[in-house]
């Protein structure tokens, strides 16, 4: 008895991108410090002028 039997083989490779990581990281760590920026000019400067 032959049996022709046709094995499908994949190769799975986890491609991790560095670059894309780290350019990631910058772009929500200036989105954070913008936001504290905004925080901190609305605490120093707005807010005191409605404390009269």
């Amino acid at each position: 008895m032959n049996k022709n039997v046709d094995v499908q083989k994949k190769n799975i490779e986890k491609k991790e991108n560095s670059s894309m990581v780290v350019a990631t990281f910058i772009k929500y760590f200036a989105y954070i410090v913008i936001f504290f920026g905004f925080l901190w000019f609305l605490v120093q400067f707005v807010l005191p002028l409605f404390q009269n």
